[in-house]
């Protein structure tokens, strides 16, 4: 008999309750469709549908001066999106925990993604954010915790990337 199959999103959810995460901004992702889902089903966290993922930076920022933990959801198309907004939670140190599904990697389709998927930790990096990955279903909730922490203690800006692989390539093949 094999072992259930860890569910990733269950974990992160479980983890920004425990940091009492009260936002959730995001563009809408397939990679992330449960994980909206939940926290959509949560009647603890707002869920703040964005027209493009900087808005986000914002927004948390806001909660924060509000006094409220976010966390923000995205692909990592979205990073490029994000490059200037970046700067505000580094000069002002203000807490920013991300969440990205990564495309461009493992077994994907569109070369469209492949440059920013590639670019994306060093981008992010470039910009001030630590970044940690989690490859395997194992590594997603012990990840995200420490990010969490790193993030809402130190302030500073933490992304959590979620392998292709992890997540599952896309395909639209019929």
């Amino acid at each position: 008999m094999s072992e259930p199959a860890i569910d990733w999103p269950d974990q992160i959810h479980r983890q920004l309750r425990q940091w009492d995460v009260r936002q959730v901004a995001h563009v809408p992702d397939a990679g992330h469709k449960r994980l909206i889902q939940l926290c959509g089903a949560d009647n603890r966290i707002a869920v703040v549908p964005l027209t493009t993922e900087e808005e986000g930076v914002a927004v948390l920022a806001g909660a924060w001066l509000g006094g409220q933990r976010g966390a923000l959801l995205m692909q990592s198309s979205g990073v490029g999106n994000c490059i200037n907004m970046l700067s505000l939670p580094k000069i002002c140190r203000l807490p920013l925990l991300m969440i990205v599904t990564m495309r461009g990697e493992w077994g994907e389709f569109n070369p469209w993604q492949v440059p920013m998927g590639r670019a994306t930790p060093e981008v992010l990096e470039l910009a001030g954010v630590l970044c940690f990955r989690a490859d395997t279903p194992e590594e997603v909730e012990p990840t995200v915790a420490a990010a969490a922490r790193m993030a809402f203690e130190g302030p500073q800006a933490v992304a959590v990337l979620l392998s292709q692989r992890l997540i599952g390539a896309k395909s639209f093949v019929k």
